[in-house]
């Protein structure tokens, strides 16, 4: 295999993209598959895939030249291993996300991604629509695991649930008021969770019947007495890079 067709990047000028669109690095050594995910991300309007290689080597040197918000690579590449690539991607690019899309759900794989840096963790049968809104929260400064890992998760830390600030909350709910706490409003939460703005709404309100808190900034109140709240979270787009 020869390098043009190991790598086929964007010949589109950086001005062509939109004001708006997420730029995207796709790295995996399944051609159907990596076809299909590239079709899948362009067909979205805020969207671009900038590159795309087979390679985990040449896709550290790609984050450099095109310099994409999302980098989505699988575990699993012919020359050196997606944990690596998160990796490197993670010591010499801070502005680069990585989201690991692959086949592989166990337990060290999945921690071996995270504490590469990696920011979130699906599994290539996850729904396409997921996918998208998977890219764009990491890309906008969000976490995202596959329902399924992150259903493990949940029972991992299940049994110390009882000694964390407001016990009476589920773990879905404490995640939307560690969000609330730090600023964000629903739609923001939405995004940064994969879930719909109805299914915040909803959680918002159990928080507030379960906290008995008459709104949202008693809530928020509540939660910063309880050391609950952190520095909000400022989208990344295209044309606009935090620093």
């Amino acid at each position: 295999m020869n390098h043009n067709e190991n790598r086929i990047a964007s010949t589109a000028n950086e001005r062509d993209w939109p004001v708006e669109c997420r730029r995207v690095l796709v790295v995996d050594n399944h051609p159907t598959f990596q076809e299909e995910l590239c079709a899948l991300l362009d067909a979205v309007d805020d969207l671009t895939v900038v590159g795309r290689t087979y390679s985990g080597t040449e896709a550290t040197g790609l984050v450099a030249s095109l310099r994409p918000h999302v980098v989505i690579t699988d575990l699993n590449l012919a020359d050196i291993q997606g944990v690596e690539v998160a990796r490197k991607i993670n010591v010499r690019d801070r502005e680069a996300v990585v989201l690991v899309l692959t086949t592989s759900a166990d337990n060290e794989s999945v921690f071996a991604a995270m504490r590469a840096g990696a920011r979130g963790y699906l599994l290539k049968d996850a729904d396409p629509a997921r996918i998208v809104r998977a890219v764009r929260a990491v890309a906008d400064g969000g976490a995202v695991f596959d329902p399924v890992i992150a259903r493990r998760f949940v029972g991992y830390f299940s049994t110390a649930s009882s000694s964390l600030a407001f016990p009476e909350l589920t773990a879905s709910e404490r995640a939307v008021l560690r969000l609330l706490a730090a600023g964000l409003n629903n739609t923001e939460i939405a995004r940064q969770l994969v879930v719909s703005p109805k299914t915040v709404r909803n959680r918002v309100s159990n928080i507030l019947r379960k906290l008995r808190a008459p709104d949202r900034a008693k809530a928020i109140v509540l939660a910063h007495e309880a050391g609950i709240g952190a520095a909000r979270i400022r989208p990344v787009h295209c044309g606009h890079r935090s620093p």
